[in-house]
């Protein structure tokens, strides 16, 4: 059974470990291995996550199976406009996906965003990536594009997609 649990600072290294082992994997099709790379360091550092956990506010969760993690999650309650939750992250090792964990999460965090008065739920997905598939299917549309230069010569080549809670 999966048991959906908030993580803490000291499991920040857990949330690290996953992306390392599903990004490669994830967007070997989509972006280059050097944007993987400056991506990882940008946003799953220790110094990143941690200032995402106590300085921005970002909402980490785990799926948990017996004492093994399989996937995160990561959201903001009020993210640019008051009453709409930002799901900045969610991944799932590769080995499991399509098992459920990641409708899991997604219904975790929306419980969540009920309580704290969130009517809308959403997410940046690269245009180019079959997960925005699984966003579709449980109840995401796409709301606009979006173009972010993060540096480096990098940019992120985005939907932002939506749900209604």
């Amino acid at each position: 059974m999966i048991e959906i649990i908030e993580a803490n600072l000291e499991q920040l290294d857990i949330v690290q470990d996953i992306a390392q082992k599903t990004w490669p994997i994830a967007y070997k099709d989509v972006i280059s291995s050097a944007q993987i790379e400056y991506m990882l360091e940008m946003m799953y550092s220790k110094s990143a996550l941690k200032e995402q956990m106590e300085v921005k506010k970002h909402h980490f969760i785990l799926a948990k199976k017996a004492n093994e993690v399989l996937g995160f999650a990561s959201y903001e309650f009020n993210c640019n406009s008051v009453g709409k939750t930002k799901l900045h992250k969610l991944y799932v090792l590769p080995e499991t996906q399509s098992s459920g964990i990641g409708v899991k999460l997604v219904n975790f965090l929306s419980e969540k965003a009920k309580e704290n008065h969130q009517s809308i739920i959403f997410l940046n997905v690269n245009k180019y990536n079959p997960a925005q598939n699984f966003y579709k299917k449980i109840g995401f549309v796409i709301a606009y594009e979006e173009v972010i230069d993060i540096g480096n010569n990098f940019i992120m080549d985005d939907f932002v997609m939506e749900k209604e809670i």
